[in-house]
């Protein structure tokens, strides 16, 4: 037994495993990350663990998409290997004894890669059988497809090496002298003493090794051997190891030209595997040729491509597509916003906002008829969840109140997801308004919304703009670099059927004839957290409390009206799709977008400041509270929301003492909690200001039915199972009961029993 355990642990698998958990600690936390995604243990909430378990191609889960997902793993496990192999290869010197010493490398380094590869395995059929309800046959043609991918790709490196790499043998046979590499072509890196390594005294002594056919072999001394030969061997290796790694990268970057055609964007978490490879490559080459200095060279690495990309050049910053930025930035200063206040500018906006309420209070309720409800959306960001549940509450309830909804709807806003669900949903009513024959409750412009957008921002991060976007393109005579926002508009507009492809220009003449409601898009500004406020029409006076008007400097304006702002950049020439875009910028996943100011200022998710639309709502009805009382029976504010509004308390009890000094952090965590307690506040007054009998609040929330026991994630893509949960939620009852006390607000005449039916379908 003894000796069994002492050939075990001076196997070279093993002692390859020791050599990973004493120095390549990085490379190691590769796999850990990725085991921690697939698990969910990392990135739930944001489903990025479906990223590898429901990987879509061309809007398909298939044999395609999982054959590119093992494509792009078999190039992170060559890659991770190739620089395995270059920073240890030289504490082993009989692998140059051997024939085709790369390939049995591979072999005997596959105990991390295989438990990695069996976990994924395991944790992807247990998801597509038991959550997505696949059969078996589908499952194996899946995974049928992830080997093809990775065995094809493993194929290619082995193939190079094969062609290219020469072992000890082909110049004993020849009489040979390898290529002149004596020299080290590692300048930085600490000479490495192989006389000392090929003494059986090596602390990296192995006995036994595996061969290609999985049979163990025991270790030749190469003590015979001259040491300048078997260093040539190896540098020769790792000569070819560094070509193919930056063919590899060169490759990846060629690939962002391709971004445009949508065969060429591959899933996201393909895209991921990819991004790890090249993170790899980047560990291995400072390692190799810095060694003891990497950490510091890594750290003035950093510092000098931070320096080198503040120039203009060298920093292609995300801009807003349609305006102009050629001409003298807008002066973005305290003072100007604040003198907006009392100005005659506002009183200019309210009264033409209020033409608008009048077209649409005779839209609503002609002559002869009781003054209409005025009904205000405002629905939540949460990513795609958030725009499939936003389309399915208003397509049911407008269906059930035979168009009653839309109709009587004077405002839409919101954060990201679902602002992006009423974007389409609005555009659709509009050509129904204009004769174009619109199913308007057809669910596949719900299968629309929900369509993947986030394999496409993946594959363009890691082909595009790592190495700085650099392809440029043209939108209204202005011209912009290609970067993960284009690719997010573009994917977009090709998953609408090319319906939202405006400027926000385009929306004026429709909102002031009241054929459609308004809608506010609003973005929170970086530099001094106020909201941007876009919108069509003049909105002057949303930039404050409307005491602003009659106390000048009373209190500071809070928002910014984009249109006042940038007039002279262009600003009606926006692309509606931008704004959107602007509207749900998640950090990271979408690039901030700078505007044409000065001091330039940067936008972000709307959801950071107001992630349910209720400020704009609250501010409108404040604006024209005297408008509505006159003109109305009330307000509803139909709040459609894609999480439940109350959460459980967290403990605080059983912490260590690291855990209890990150403790206070977690409050950040908190932020839309924080944002509902002010939100209930703020409809406290609106309360107070219009009675308890002219405003009604109607909640519409999702939460996951208890077979799917999980939230549907925040994320740009989301799965068909997850979809099916969200669309279900309408028939929860506490939404029921939301329809029926609907119905009854904006349409008390309409028969009761008829609307029961319909909420029985």
């Amino acid at each position: 037994m003894k000796r069994w355990f002492h050939n075990l642990y001076y196997s070279f698998p093993v002692q390859l495993l020791i050599v990973h958990l004493r120095s390549n600690h990085l490379l190691v936390g590769l796999w850990i990350l990725f085991a921690l995604l697939l698990s969910g243990s990392l990135g739930r909430k944001y489903g990025l663990q479906y990223l590898f378990l429901d990987p879509e191609y061309l809007g398909q889960v298939n044999f395609w998409s999982f054959f590119f997902v093992g494509l792009a793993f078999g190039g992170f496990f060559m890659s991770w290997n190739l620089t395995i192999y270059l920073l240890t290869s030289h504490y082993f010197p009989f692998l140059a004894s051997l024939s085709r010493p790369f390939t049995k490398f591979v072999i005997n380094n596959m105990v991390l890669p295989l438990f990695f590869f069996l976990f994924y395995m395991g944790v992807a059929i247990h998801f597509q059988r038991f959550y997505e309800n696949l059969g078996y046959g589908i499952i194996l043609m899946n995974w049928l497809g992830f080997l093809v991918g990775c065995l094809t790709l493993v194929s290619c490196y082995s193939l190079y090496f094969q062609l290219t790499n020469r072992d000890i043998s082909y110049y004993e046979k020849r009489n040979e002298k390898p290529p002149n590499l004596s020299k080290s072509f590692a300048p930085g890196r600490r000479h490495v003493d192989l006389e000392y390594i090929k003494q059986d005294t090596s602390r990296w002594k192995v006995s036994t090794y595996l061969s290609e056919s999985l049979t163990p072999r025991l270790v030749r001394s190469v003590a015979h051997y001259d040491s300048s030969l078997l260093m040539s061997i190896f540098k020769q290796n790792h000569l070819n190891a560094l070509i193919l790694q930056l063919l590899s990268m060169m490759t990846l970057l060629a690939l962002g030209y391709l971004i445009d055609y949508s065969p060429f964007r591959i899933p996201a978490g393909a895209s991921l595997f990819i991004l790890a490879s090249v993170l790899t490559a980047i560990i291995g080459a400072v390692t190799y040729w810095f060694n003891e200095w990497r950490v510091t060279v890594i750290i003035v690495g950093l510092l000098i491509i931070n320096f080198i990309t503040r120039s203009e050049a060298f920093n292609h910053q995300n801009r807003a597509y349609g305006m102009d930025y050629q001409s003298p930035p807008a002066a973005y200063t305290v003072e100007k916003i604040q003198d907006v206040c009392g100005a005659p500018l506002v009183e200019k906006d309210k009264a033409a906002t209020v033409e608008i309420l009048n077209r649409w209070r005779d839209k609503a309720a002609p002559a002869g008829h009781p003054p209409p409800r005025m009904v205000i959306l405002s629905v939540s960001g949460g990513g795609l969840k958030a725009a499939s549940w936003a389309m399915q509450v208003v397509q049911t309830a407008d269906s059930l109140l035979e168009g009653r909804l839309l109709d009587h709807t004077a405002l839409m806003t919101g954060a990201s997801g679902g602002m992006l669900g009423m974007a389409y949903l609005r555009e659709l009513y509009l050509r129904q308004q204009l004769g174009e024959p619109i199913p308007l409750y057809s669910q596949q412009y719900i299968d629309n919304i929900t369509r993947d957008l986030l394999n496409s921002i993946a594959f363009t991060i890691v082909s595009n703009d790592l190495f700085l976007p650099w392809a440029k393109f043209e939108v209204g005579g202005y011209t912009y670099h290609k970067d993960r926002g284009y690719i997010f508009e573009k994917q977009l507009n090709e998953n609408t059927e090319y319906i939202l492809d405006k400027t926000i220009g385009d929306y004026r003449k429709a909102e002031h004839a009241a054929l459609i409601p308004m809608l506010f898009l609003t973005p929170s500004i970086i530099n001094d957290a106020r909201r941007l406020i876009i919108s069509p029409q003049g909105v002057s006076y949303m930039m404050m409390a409307p005491v602003g008007q009659t106390h000048p400097n009373a209190v500071e304006a809070d928002a910014v009206d984009f249109g006042w702002m940038f007039a002279g950049q262009d600003a009606g020439n926006l692309r509606f799709l931008t704004a959107l875009r602007m509207n749900a910028t998640y950090p990271y996943i979408l690039p901030t977008v700078h505007l044409p100011s000065k001091p330039e200022v940067e936008v972000m998710d709307a959801g950071f400041i107001d992630n349910y639309g209720v400020i704009s709502a609250t501010r409108f009805v404040q604006v024209f509270q005297d408008w509505i009382r006159e003109n109305t029976s009330g307000v509803v504010l139909l709040q459609i929301s894609s999480s439940e509004k109350l959460e459980q308390v967290t403990p605080s009890g059983g912490q260590g003492i690291i855990e209890s000094l990150i403790n206070p952090i977690g409050i950040a965590g908190k932020m839309l909690v924080r944002q509902e307690f002010e939100h209930d506040n703020t409809l406290g007054f609106i309360y107070d200001i219009l009675g308890k009998d002219h405003f009604d609040v109607i909640r519409f929330m999702y939460r996951p039915s208890q077979a799917n026991k999980l939230q549907a994630s925040i994320s740009f893509h989301i799965t068909e199972r997850e979809k099916e949960d969200v669309l279900s939620a309408i028939q929860l009852e506490e939404n029921q009961a939301s329809l029926r006390q609907l119905i009854q607000l904006i349409s008390p005449t309409l028969k009761q029993n008829a609307a029961q039916r319909h909420l029985d379908e």
